[in-house]
C-alpha cells in the first residue's frame, strides 16, 4: 500500500480552490481568464495559503469554468462558492475563505 508523502490517511482536502486558467484566442467572442492574469493570481494564492497554514488546502488551475466575463473566476469546494478575482478585496475574501471557511457574501460572484 503506497504511503502519502504528506502523511494523509484519506483522500480529499479541507478546501479546494479551482482558478480558471483558460485561454481563448485573440479576437474570440468571449474573454478568457488566462489573459486576465489568472495563473499569476493562482500562484500568489498558493504561496499565501502556504505562508498562513499547513492545513490540507489545495489551490490549482482549472480548465474553463465558463464564467470568464466575471473573471478571473474561482470556485471553492466543498462549499461550491464562486469568486470573481477582480479586486484586492476579492482576493482577501478568497484567502480568508480558504483559511477559515468563512464566506464574505459581498465578494462572491453575482450574476445579475
Amino acid at each position: 500500500m503506497p504511503v502519502d508523502p504528506k502523511g494523509r490517511t484519506e483522500p480529499g482536502f479541507t478546501r479546494h480552490a479551482f482558478i480558471c486558467g483558460h485561454e481563448r484566442p485573440e479576437g474570440a467572442a468571449r474573454p478568457s481568464c488566462g489573459s486576465k492574469g489568472s495563473l499569476d493570481l493562482m500562484r500568489q494564492m498558493k504561496t499565501r495559503v502556504r505562508e498562513h497554514t499547513d492545513e490540507n488546502i489545495r489551490v490549482q488551475k482549472s480548465g474553463c469554468l465558463d464564467h470568464c466575463e466575471f473573471g478571473p473566476t474561482c470556485v471553492v469546494y466543498p462549499e461550491g462558492v464562486w469568486y470573481g478575482l477582480t479586486s484586492e478585496q476579492s482576493l482577501e475574501a478568497l484567502l480568508n475563505h480558504l483559511l477559515t471557511g468563512e464566506v464574505d457574501e459581498n465578494q462572491t460572484l453575482k450574476m445579475e
